[in-house]
């Protein structure tokens, strides 16, 4: 799950910071600046997101910031649909992942010779 999830983190925050430069050049927030140091700021905390994978909060995280990314579309009318797609994207990932973390401790476990 940690694979699937840090991807779509990583990912996204590239994409909000590149919506946060359009938010700054296209009129839709007043102060360019905060628009700039905003995006960043969210994007950085998508990166260290990632490493928060390992505690069992970390996906409750990653939910949070979803839903903060479809909420830059208040800003960036766009952000509405590439957010959904990557709410979407965290839903699969998450999905996925603990199904392949199930698979693979089955694996193990079966591998494991009877003593």
């Amino acid at each position: 799950m940690k694979v699937l999830c840090s991807s779509v983190l990583a990912i996204e925050s590239i994409v909000v910071f590149l919506a946060s430069l359009v938010a700054s050049t296209n009129g839709s927030v007043s102060s360019r600046g905060l628009a700039i140091g905003l995006g960043s700021a969210l994007a950085v905390v998508l990166i260290a997101a990632v490493g928060t994978l390992r505690r069992p909060w970390g996906v409750a995280l990653g939910w949070v910031l979803q839903v903060v990314v479809v909420a830059l579309g208040f800003f960036v009318p766009l952000m509405f649909v590439v957010g959904g797609i990557f709410a979407l994207l965290w839903f699969v990932a998450v999905r996925t992942g603990s199904r392949v973390d199930a698979l693979r401790a089955a694996h193990a476990a079966a591998e494991q010779p009877a003593e």
